[in-house]
């Protein structure tokens, strides 16, 4: 049975199918940024999994660097076989990816993101920032 978003959901007006959902910035947020992802996945379950991981570290990397009360989640399908997950939040800081230690507990959220994804970036915002990652599904052999 597909996972269904929350009633606060919105889909997009027009275009191609998207959903956006506003969320306290908290780790517990997560959660449902993680069934958004894939109930947007809907027909592409070889995306869900790394898409709600995706989602799960962005929205981590908000609550830990962004200082905001809430962010947003945004994904969209801009193509058949495509994904793209965005978090985004108020502030004007960009994530840095960094190499941690073997023993460092932390720092290892964007490395993860761009080693699943097809791209991953970050757009300045007038008020902050939207830091997204884009998946593609192989192509289907005939």
């Amino acid at each position: 049975m597909p996972v269904q978003p929350s009633n606060d959901t919105r889909p997009a007006a027009t275009g191609r199918p998207a959903y956006s959902q506003s969320l306290p910035c908290e780790a517990e947020s997560a959660i449902r940024a993680r069934r958004l992802v894939r109930a947007a996945c809907t027909g592409l379950a070889d995306l869900a999994d790394a898409g709600a991981l995706i989602v799960s570290e962005l929205v981590a990397n908000a609550v830990a660097h962004s200082g905001s009360h809430c962010l947003r989640v945004t994904v969209s399908r801009p193509g058949p076989r495509w994904v793209r997950v965005a978090v985004i939040d108020k502030s004007r800081t960009y994530p840095v990816r960094r190499t941690p230690g073997a023993e460092d507990e932390n720092g290892r959220g964007l490395a993860i993101v761009e080693a699943i994804s097809a791209r991953w970036g970050t757009d300045g915002l007038p008020w902050g920032k939207r830091v997204w990652a884009e998946l593609r599904a192989p192509h289907e052999e005939k």
